[in-house]
């Protein structure tokens, strides 16, 4: 009875044996035999160990016998990540964004230059992409550079001289600035305004000391020479550094497709912005040269000059330029000829300015009206009087960095963009797939490069 209670473990313990004796060389040959005799010795001594191993196996878990599972993750398995609260995210990221601007408002002596200057590069880089393929990259790069500090020392060389002309002559209006200011206090008289709080007012005010207000922002000699010593320095190493511009963006476009789309997208933007602005610029200050000449202005090219000029400076350039000229034709002809200047400047600025330009600008400023105005007032807060300047350049260049270059954040554009494809409900494709923002560009790098 005892031996055969144990006839299934010893059958275990024989299998067990056996399929050890298959692997090991050299012990074949003796597990088998005790296998075969259990009644001699070796075989008792192999029997009662294979049964002390089958026992210490049937007493051990099951499921740690089991071969481990090495069958790989998927690939597209979700990453355990932190959850960020989206407030949390935007309080730390507006956070930092004020930290970039505070410092950009303490180095915009340097840091508005050479925007400036980045800005010239990119409206004569067509001309040195077309001259880098007929000569050598740095030549190119070298008439570039030329190129735009000829135009520096034009728009220098035209402020400096409208400027004295200015402080030139208004010392001339002394008599008539005189009868201005008592035709005025009479004016308020009658209304019964009280002449002595107005006459302490202006005590001491002439034609010649309004000037005082404006000449110390204009004769600042050394801190105007500094920005454009900073600006010229800005621009040749910025020139220098444009002959590799195309093949690094195509580098950019392999590894941020979007990133690239973005600044090329920037710089037909502003090339284009620069570009149509001086020319319509021009035509603006042509037309208010003529209707001054009719009105019979005196310094009808200073002010025509300063039009061109201030129509550079979105939303206020129009009041800016016209209210030197409408002050002189009222010291010159009386109320008249001033109310004939602003509307002259009115109807000429407006429908130039807001009706025919916007139509040649077309889609690539890519903000709207209220976005505008709103960078004028921001920038010239940050960089000064010289962000007034590049208000909208340095708005377009924030919204490629942050919201053209994220595919997560396109969505304001439809709050910010004036152009129709950013606002309006997009049609289904025919085909009916969904066009989606990770899209990458067709030919990849080379395509990034051509546009650019």
């Amino acid at each position: 009875m005892g031996s055969r209670s144990h006839r299934p473990s010893e059958d275990a313990a024989m299998s067990l044996k056996e399929g050890r004796a298959l692997g090991e060389d050299g012990e074949s040959g003796e597990l088998a035999g005790g296998v075969e005799n259990p009644g001699s010795g070796d075989g008792v001594e192999a029997h009662d160990l294979s049964t002390s191993e089958v026992l210490r196996a049937d007493e051990e878990d099951p499921s740690e016998l089991q071969p481990p599972d090495e069958t790989p993750a998927p690939v597209n398995a979700p990453v355990n990540s932190v959850h960020v609260p989206r407030f949390l995210a935007i309080t730390v990221g507006i956070a930092g964004l004020l930290i970039l601007l505070a410092g950009l408002q303490g180095a915009q002596d340097i840091v508005a230059p050479i925007f400036l200057g980045l800005n010239l590069l990119i409206v004569v880089y067509p001309l040195q992409r077309w001259l880098s393929a007929r000569m050598p990259r740095i030549a190119a790069a070298a008439i570039a550079l030329m190129v735009v500090l000829g135009v520096l020392t034009l728009f220098t060389a035209m402020g400096a001289w409208s400027v004295a002309e200015l402080v030139n002559e208004l010392p001339h209006y002394q008599d008539e600035f005189a009868r201005l200011i008592d035709e005025s206090i009479g004016a308020l008289a009658s209304l019964g305004i009280s002449t002595e709080m107005v006459e302490s007012s202006l005590q001491g005010v002439t034609a010649g000391n309004i000037m005082s207000l404006i000449t110390p922002i204009l004769s600042n000699v050394s801190a105007i020479m500094g920005l454009l010593a900073t600006l010229v320095m800005g621009v040749f190493f910025l020139s220098m550094d444009s002959a590799t511009t195309g093949r690094r963006l195509t580098r950019l476009a392999e590894d941020r497709p979007h990133v690239a789309g973005a600044m090329v997208d920037f710089a037909q933007g502003v090339r284009r912005y620069w570009v149509v602005t001086t020319v319509f610029g021009l035509i603006v200050a042509l037309l208010d040269v003529l209707a001054l000449q009719i009105i019979g202005v005196q310094l009808i090219w200073v002010w025509g000059i300063l039009a061109f000029i201030t129509n550079y400076i979105p939303n206020i350039g129009l009041v800016l330029g016209m209210i030197p000229p409408a002050i002189l034709a009222l010291l010159d002809d009386g109320w008249v000829a001033m109310l004939a200047v602003v509307t002259a400047y009115s109807v000429l600025n407006f429908t130039v300015q807001s009706v025919i330009q916007p139509k040649f600008t077309g889609e690539s400023v890519g903000v709207t009206p209220t976005m505008s105005f709103l960078s004028l007032m921001f920038w010239y807060m940050i960089l000064g009087w010289l962000g007034a300047l590049v208000a909208l350049p340095a708005t377009l260049f924030l919204k490629a960095l942050l919201v053209d270059a994220d595919p997560n954040a396109r969505w304001i554009n439809a709050l910010i963009s004036s152009r129709k494809k950013d606002y309006l409900p997009q049609k289904p494709d025919p085909s009916g797939s969904t066009p989606t923002d990770d899209a990458e560009p067709a030919a990849g790098g080379e395509h990034v490069r051509q546009r650019a």
